[in-house]
């Protein structure tokens, strides 16, 4: 199974509205790929010009500023290599509701032009703050905390990054659901290979095992060839 672990910063975010994005846009999107649960050293990292300013309150989160978006491409420009990227996998993302509106508002400002549709016809979505949530109630459960519980190094984080803030998502993610399953790449540790051998482990316990005992003549046999041996080696030998 193909994973993108993805987060997105944005120019802000319009607090108790129902529309997260309500004007807002993306600036940047960063995603790692995990296949089997492994890191593969794939990734997709984009800084986006968002064609409106940045909110001082949002730079502050993530120290993008207007001036390093000046020259980067439009969601528009980069869209048919971020969705080639991320189609078909299921998509790990921790506040999924957030990011996933974003693209999804990016991609019907394509008007016309937007061939994708929304980013749940390509994609499956897992919310990791969902996960979390379930499994720690009533405890914090933001991304830092998590680090901290799961004892995830952290300490490069000084300012929200969205390649930096997957990177650190995909160590919780796997730390969450019960880590590596193997350190042996080569293991099939599917579940039909699993389910395969226990049946085999139930059936090898079933069968009952022969002991077959050597006759006289063969132990006589066996203790003259050692005598031989014995004798031209120049050692006892009783094996």
């Amino acid at each position: 199974m193909r994973q993108i672990v993805l987060d997105t910063e944005t120019t802000g975010m319009n607090k108790g509205q129902k529309d997260f994005w309500s004007g807002h846009r993306i600036i940047e999107i960063g995603a790692v790929e995990l296949v089997r649960r492994r890191l593969t050293g794939e990734h997709y990292h984009q800084y986006i010009n968002p064609e409106r300013a940045v909110d001082e309150e949002a730079l502050q989160v993530h120290g993008i500023s207007n001036e390093l978006l000046a020259d980067k491409p439009t969601f528009r420009d980069i869209v048919e290599d971020f969705m080639n990227f991320v189609s078909g996998a299921e998509l790990i993302i921790h506040n999924a509701e957030f990011d996933v509106s974003f693209i999804n508002y990016e991609l019907s400002l394509l008007g016309k032009d937007n061939r994708w549709g929304r980013l749940e016809d390509h994609c499956t979505i897992t919310d990791t703050l969902t996960l979390a949530r379930q499994r720690f109630p009533g405890q914090r459960v933001n991304l830092d905390a998590l680090c901290k519980r799961f004892g995830i190094d952290n300490s490069n984080r000084t300012l929200h990054g969205a390649l930096l803030d997957s990177e650190i998502l995909a160590d919780v993610y796997l730390a969450m659901t019960g880590g590596q399953e193997s350190l042996l790449l080569d293991t099939d540790d599917s579940p039909a290979a699993s389910t395969s051998d226990t049946a085999m482990s139930d059936r090898s316990a079933a069968i009952a095992i022969p002991v077959v005992r050597a006759h006289a003549d063969e132990l006589s046999a066996h203790r003259e060839y050692l005598d031989l041996l014995s004798k031209k080696s120049g050692q006892a030998i009783d094996w």
